[in-house]
């Protein structure tokens, strides 16, 4: 038996999302709608799998109080509200008006549009008016990837021990272990940050494009 993570074939990964958290007819459409609408973007939607396992986290936590840096057309945000208490509220954050208008649907669609709300402008402005106490249950980022040192450094203060980041795209299409654009370039030096910020235990999960896992540690 491999001791490595096995590569994913297209009928793999079928089989995997097939005995994981199925999608629903409302993700089903949500991602169809992404690819027809967007297929220059679609890429940035997370895959079906990842989708299933931030709601599970979620719940695991339970989250009350969550915040997504980067929506898109808001699988992620859908995925993690519905991983949250009832009365749990999420806070999204994104500057695409066009983008964030079908999250929006979705949402309603969803039954979730009272539990999330969206604050369009640039996240590092966003995340710092937020309360400077420890109070975040879950972050997830996804967003611009020279702005994730950033990111990181405003939300990690305000995450309450035991509290969960999930950041995406850290492999990078495996381009970490040969960087020449600027993007990955940044998403390497950030992974190195990650590895040594003592606030924190972390794991990096081969998952979709990579996907780590942080945890506030308790004092």
């Amino acid at each position: 038996m491999t001791k490595q993570t096995l590569p994913l074939t297209d009928e793999l990964h079928a089989y995997v999302v097939a005995h994981g958290s199925v999608p629903d007819p409302i993700v089903t459409d949500l991602i169809e709608e992404t690819r027809a609408a967007l297929p220059e973007d679609a890429g940035m939607q997370i895959a079906p799998e990842q989708a299933g396992f931030m709601t599970l986290l979620a719940r695991i936590v339970g989250a009350r109080y969550a915040v997504e840096v980067g929506t898109f057309t808001g699988l992620s945000s859908i995925a993690i509200a519905r991983g949250m208490v009832p009365d749990g509220r999420l806070v999204c954050c994104d500057i695409s008006a066009e983008f964030t208008s079908t999250a929006q649907r979705y949402w309603a669609r969803a039954g979730l549009d009272r539990q999330i709300e969206l604050r369009l402008g640039p996240a590092a402005d966003t995340l710092r008016a937020l309360p400077a106490e420890e109070h975040i249950d879950f972050a997830f980022v996804d967003a611009d990837k020279t702005g994730y040192p950033v990111y990181w450094a405003e939300l990690v203060p305000r995450m309450r021990p035991g509290g969960v980041i999930l950041v995406d795209n850290v492999l990078r299409a495996g381009r970490v272990l040969n960087p020449h654009d600027e993007d990955t370039k940044a998403i390497v030096h950030f992974n190195k940050e990650v590895l040594a910020d003592d606030r924190v235990d972390s794991v990096m999960l081969p998952l979709a494009d990579g996907l780590t896992l942080a945890r506030k540690k308790w004092r």
